[in-house]
């Protein structure tokens, strides 16, 4: 791989349809490039404190590269569970090993920019010191929930990022959904 080149592309995700039933495969690049809906994990991660992680994405992401996010996650690779995927991608990109289970809160169908994809929410708590992957997080910092909501009108976020973390909000509140 060069420097130029996107990370994953030749991962293989199951390709699901509009009630996440498994209905193929396909590596990243092409479910991206075609627009194949897959499976994705978002797990918010607090710190003792009760900051929330955010960071930005490396320029070499295939999906929003250089955008903020609040969630670490990632694709559901081909036959893996959601809960088994959201425990790795909260270690890789945390830079961690022995992590408490993220905590599921809820499952929705994303559609927008970037494509479709099936999106499990979790939640944990991270007291171990972060050293985050440096090929998926460029930069980082937990903050308050309250510097958080500044920073959402302020910084370039993931749109799906986005519509999870109001989606948890909505969750707290009371008006949880599928």
């Amino acid at each position: 791989m060069t420097d130029q080149q996107p990370l994953d592309a030749d991962e293989v995700l199951d390709i699901v349809d509009e009630q996440d039933r498994v209905v193929g495969q396909a590596p990243r690049g092409e479910a991206y490039a075609r627009g194949l809906r897959h499976r994705c994990t978002f797990i918010l991660v607090r710190d003792a404190e009760d900051r929330i992680f955010i960071h930005r994405r490396t320029d070499r992401k295939l999906v929003f590269p250089g955008h903020h996010d609040m969630f670490v996650g990632g694709v559901v690779g081909a036959g893996e569970s959601y809960d088994d995927a959201a425990l790795r991608e909260a270690e890789e990109e945390l830079g961690v090993r022995g992590l408490d289970r993220p905590e599921h809160r809820f499952s929705f169908l994303y559609e927008g920019d970037g494509g479709s994809w099936w999106s499990a929410v979790y939640e944990v708590r991270c007291t171990l010191p972060v050293a985050p992957q440096e090929s998926e997080v460029a930069w980082h910092a937990f903050v308050t929930e309250e510097e958080l909501e500044r920073r959402l009108t302020e910084w370039a976020w993931t749109p799906d990022g986005v519509a999870a973390y109001r989606r948890l909000r909505e969750w707290r509140a009371g008006g949880a959904r599928r």
